[in-house]
């Protein structure tokens, strides 16, 4: 997605850390940037939007679960795998192996 006019911040750069941004997990100097993006962009500015509404639907509906610390290390490893383009294994790697079951 783009507006097709250049920008200091790409849309892709943008796009991809979206979440990031909507979360306030990142630098101030970069939130800055995407500010100032959506600014210029109206098709990020759109997506940006509709994700934020998204997660505030999100939050109001299931915003009373707690998610467990494992948990969350484990989605964010992934991630930073499929970001980092590494292989990303079919099956939980961290799970305790199986026992055989006993007939």
């Amino acid at each position: 997605m783009s507006c097709g006019e250049p920008h200091e911040t790409d849309c892709s750069e943008v796009l991809d850390h979206l979440y990031e941004f909507l979360d306030s997990e990142m630098p101030e100097v970069d939130r800055d940037k995407f500010k100032r993006h959506f600014k210029e962009c109206s098709p990020c500015l759109e997506k940006y939007g509709l994700e934020q509404a998204v997660k505030k639907l999100v939050k109001r509906c299931c915003g009373h679960d707690d998610v467990p610390t494992d948990l969350r290390a484990k989605v964010m490893g992934r991630i930073d795998l499929i970001r980092s383009g590494q292989a990303v294994p079919e099956h939980d790697v961290t799970a305790a192996p199986a026992t055989p079951q006993e007939s």
